[in-house]
């Protein structure tokens, strides 16, 4: 296959394509946590899964709405020659590689970092962080607000760069994939995962982010490519098991409430640290 139809198969991917994609990330990831789990909770997986699905559901109406509102800003750019990917003249996969990597981190790190940093950001990302099993559908676990501000600084990487629907795309694939992997709760040889985490974001290091409390919480913000923690000074790497699930901040046994996670960045009564 090269790379027109590489890309062609990417910007005429049915949404049907993308939603087998995602269960076929799912599924192999709970495969592997059967297998090698790397904390044996005491729950009902499908209930636990139930619950995040809920809001993996809002997530999915929001990028079909988000889709069908940008469909002219793809189109936009394309036929005005706007971004800074027409201001330069490389190889189509080295141009990808660029667009991939500047999503990565306006619509992952950075936001990431802000949703971490700025009070009312983080009132909305705390329901990522109050699952206390963390698992591969903890990863689709972000609260409609949350999952909003990521699809606006997505957008503007889009716009920045001028890039094609088929870019897009495949970023949207390969961060599928990601958001599983990096939350699956597999317990990955350090010698495997360690190495791999120099560039990639990995399970053992991802978990770190997941720790109930600072300074671990504020680690770790990257989805795909590690190289921002480690070029901006969050990264941390350390034994997985000394980590606890959830947030100093929530009670722990609401975790599964939805309606209590969805009421969660609107309450003033919980606090927030900042």
């Amino acid at each position: 296959m090269n790379m027109d139809s590489f890309l062609a198969f990417f910007e005429q991917m049915p949404s049907w394509q993308k939603l087998v994609w995602v269960f076929i990330c799912l599924s192999i990831s709970w495969g592997f946590e059967g297998l090698a789990p790397l904390v044996n909770f005491k729950y009902k997986k499908w209930s636990h899964a139930g619950v995040n699905l809920i809001f993996f559901a809002c997530s999915l109406l929001i990028n079909l709405l988000f889709g069908i509102a940008t469909v002219g800003i793809f189109s936009f750019l394309v036929t005005n020659e706007l971004g800074l990917l027409y201001l330069i003249d490389f190889p189509i996969w080295v141009e990808l590689l660029i667009a991939i990597l500047i999503l990565d981190f306006s619509a992952q790190y950075l936001v990431h970092y802000l949703l971490h940093k700025v009070k009312w950001m983080w009132k909305f990302h705390m329901i990522h962080h109050s699952d206390t099993k963390v698992d591969a559908t903890t990863g689709t676990r972000h609260h409609p607000g949350d999952y909003l501000l990521r699809e606006v600084f997505a957008l503007f990487a889009v716009v920045l760069l001028g890039m094609p629907f088929a870019f897009y795309m495949v970023y949207r694939v390969a961060s599928i994939f990601f958001a599983y992997f990096s939350h699956a709760n597999i317990n990955v040889p350090k010698w495997i995962d360690k190495p791999i985490s120099y560039i990639f974001v990995t399970p053992n290091m991802h978990k770190f982010h997941h720790h109930f409390e600072r300074p671990w919480t504020d680690t770790n913000f990257g989805n795909m490519f590690s190289i921002w923690d480690r070029l901006f000074g969050t990264f941390v790497y350390d034994d997985p098991k000394k980590i606890r699930y959830g947030l100093d901040v929530l009670d722990d046994k609401l975790d599964e409430d939805v309606v209590y996670q969805f009421k969660v960045p609107f309450d003033n009564s919980i606090k927030t640290d900042y």
